[in-house]
């Protein structure tokens, strides 16, 4: 039995971490998810709650599993681990059933599941939550109740700063579609033979003042009786969908500016904001300067923005902008970039940066020397987050193993 509790410790414990961790480090993400949520269910005067609440769960989710794992106050985590899986047990199989939305984002975009995935999911986990919230009288403290909660607390507090910084910069691990180094033609293939969407149709028709639903296969083609009134194609089976599928950009003209951008050979900077009405006016005008320099280093600029012409027009009369507006989906440019506004780099069709608004390049001088300091600061970044990430998981690790090892009676 202990070793059973041990392993459904691990278990629950990374679980728990990791759905934290990953929320965590995109907060913005799991607040979009939320605002979706709340717009299937007409609910969209909870709109304010959406950004702390998804704060609050992330970090739930992270204190739960180290608490699990480490033993830290394990008996208030077995009760909020239960509490947690039943509860979303049930939501999980109202979201099977009524589909309001494709992905729960219980991983965030690390791991992308399906509704009825998500229900199996808490499903094969909720035995051994019971099994732990069952122990829970019979497992030993590893340290004093104030040890303890101070230990927690710390994590809280450490945890907390890893969501802050996440949102003011870009996600320090980006397991989005566009991330830095996608070329983004290729993203946007179906393989040959890959699965299509199934359909099943619904044909309606009138005769007698009465309306009847047919399908394909028995509607009344012969009967000129019966009057056409509609039809209603739903689908029944997802076919394979490219991780970019929906990435075009329309000048104000109706023109598709989409080919252009991705196959210009030189450097194209993309500002982009899903609002421009609610974009941060400071980060426009430092766009601007961007903008300007690139016009006399040949480098090309566009603000990509999923805003109604009057909101980009009134924009335009306040910060005088020597680019050009296109426009795009926005759920597209919320995938793209956090920010609001935001910055990409691309050349030849691949992602060779991006930045948050707060994070804005000096762009002074565009030659040949510019790609390769872009290229070492993001691959700085890239290595220091993957050193504290390791040196993180390491320390996780050594406190995992000295509170599950039992230690020798002396």
């Amino acid at each position: 039995m202990r070793i059973v509790n041990i392993i459904a410790r691990i278990i629950i414990g990374s679980v728990f971490i990791f759905s934290g961790f990953v929320k965590g480090i995109d907060p913005m993400g799991s607040t979009y998810k939320f605002l979706g949520y709340f717009t299937a269910f007409g609910s969209d005067f909870l709109n304010p709650l959406a950004l702390p609440l998804a704060l609050l769960l992330s970090v739930s989710e992270f204190l739960i599993g180290v608490s699990i794992l480490l033993g830290w106050k394990h008996k208030t985590g077995a009760w909020l681990a239960l509490l947690f899986i039943g509860f979303f047990t049930v939501l999980t199989f109202v979201l099977a059933l009524t589909n309001p939305v494709t992905d729960c984002g219980c991983f965030g975009d690390a791991v992308i599941m399906t509704n009825w995935q998500t229900f199996l999911k808490s499903i094969i986990l909720a035995p051994f939550v019971v099994f732990i919230f069952l122990c829970k009288n019979k497992q030993k403290s590893v340290y004093g109740s104030l040890k303890e909660w101070l230990l927690v607390f710390s994590f809280a507090f450490l945890f907390g700063m890893l969501e802050l910084y996440n949102l003011r910069h870009e996600p320090i691990l980006d397991f989005r579609p566009y991330r830095v180094g996608t070329y983004i033609p290729d993203a946007t293939i179906i393989p040959e033979g890959a699965p299509m969407d199934e359909y099943h149709t619904y044909l309606y028709y009138k005769k007698d003042g009465k309306i009847e639903e047919f399908t394909d296969e028995n509607f009344p083609w012969q009967d000129t009786s019966w009057t056409f009134v509609d039809s209603k194609h739903v689908l029944i089976k997802k076919g394979y969908e490219p991780p970019i599928h929906d990435f075009n950009m329309t000048a104000t003209d109706g023109s598709d500016m989409t080919e252009m951008i991705l196959n210009n050979s030189g450097f194209t900077f993309l500002l982009i904001s899903k609002d421009i009405s609610q974009a941060d006016p400071e980060a426009l005008i430092a766009a601007n300067n961007i903008a300007m320099n690139c016009q006399s280093g040949g480098c090309a600029f566009y603000c990509i923005t999923s805003s109604l012409q009057p909101d980009i027009d009134r924009v335009s009369a306040e910060i005088n902008p020597v680019f050009e507006f296109l426009t795009a989906d926005q759920i597209t440019l919320k995938t793209i970039l956090r920010s609001n506004p935001g910055l990409m780099l691309l050349k030849d069709g691949t992602i060779m940066a991006k930045w948050h608004a707060n994070d804005f390049p000096e762009v002074t001088d565009i030659n040949k020397n510019f790609l390769a300091k872009i290229l070492d600061k993001q691959r700085e970044r890239s290595e220091h987050t993957l050193i504290l990430l390791l040196i993180s998981v390491f320390v996780l690790l050594i406190l995992a193993i000295s509170s599950i090892v039992p230690r020798k009676k002396t």
